[in-house]
């Protein structure tokens, strides 16, 4: 007598890591595009930093991705994956990428454990990209007027008689023009990516980041303004301001902004995880 053996097929799983590798190669158009930004100067490259934390989050939490990912999120990777490859022949490349760099950031989503924040990764993967020339050009000239009109407010406060005209103040008689690099946009970038980071290493809870993320922004306007009072305050004496004081005075305010700004994101939960 002969008896039949039945072999059971066992389901093949690919690692989640491996569709999201899968997924970024096919959008290799749009990393493509700013790769080359980054090649010919167009832009800082500050982004290779979100893209590296970014990494570096993925890798640590590859063994407590899901097995399987939510079907809702992989279709909207999927719509955004469309709406990217279709921007590209309508739309400027940054639209393009920045759709792309949603498309990677819902995958990844899509395989996240229950609990874990998905902003801040959004928020990496958009920092990822090149945007400080963009930002600069759009959001560069109010920023400056903003500051200035600010700063024209606090330097009476010291003694000092300001009057902004655009994006410039006369001070003593003297015609001060707050330039691009005191614009604030590298501060804000840089407040940006420190409250993302802290908040996905230190597994800030979603709507605890949600809710703290607006005194991001307001904390680099705050030192922004501050810096830009203090170094036309200083400059306005006979003697002026040597270079050297100049870039001190900057890092120190670009220090504190992002040490206040960690200490915003950082949780506080018993857990180690603030709700």
């Amino acid at each position: 007598m002969t008896i039949a053996r039945t072999t059971a097929c066992r389901p093949v799983y690919i690692a989640a890591w491996a569709w999201i590798a899968l997924h970024a190669a096919a959008l290799w158009p749009h990393g493509l595009w700013a790769a080359r930004r980054l090649a010919d100067g167009s832009d800082d490259p500050l982004g290779i930093a979100a893209l590296a934390a970014l990494l570096l989050w993925l890798a640590r939490a590859a063994p407590t991705l899901r097995v399987q990912p939510r079907l809702a999120w992989l279709a909207a990777a999927a719509a955004l994956t469309v709406a990217a490859t279709a921007a590209l022949a309508l739309a400027p490349p940054l639209v393009a990428a920045m759709l792309a760099a949603l498309a990677l950031a819902a995958h990844v989503v899509a395989w996240l454990p229950e609990g874990v924040a998905r902003t801040p990764l959004a928020g990496l993967a958009l920092l990822a990209l090149p945007l400080m020339a963009s930002l600069q050009f759009y959001a560069g000239y109010p920023l400056r007027v903003f500051t200035a009109e600010f700063s024209a407010w606090l330097l009476p406060a010291a003694g000092i008689a300001a009057e902004r005209s655009g994006a410039a103040m006369t001070v003593r008689g003297h015609l001060v023009i707050v330039d691009a690099p005191c614009s604030g946009v590298q501060l804000a970038w840089l407040a940006y990516f420190a409250a993302c980071a802290v908040a996905a290493f230190g597994g800030l809870h979603e709507s605890a980041f949600l809710r703290r993320l607006p005194l991001v922004g307001l904390l680099a306007l705050t030192g922004n303004v501050l810096r830009n009072s203090l170094l036309v305050a200083l400059e306005a004496r006979p003697q002026g301001l040597a270079g050297a004081w100049h870039e001190a005075i900057g890092i120190a305010v670009l220090v504190g902004v992002i040490g206040l700004t960690v200490g915003v994101m950082r949780p506080q939960g018993r857990s180690g995880v603030s709700r």
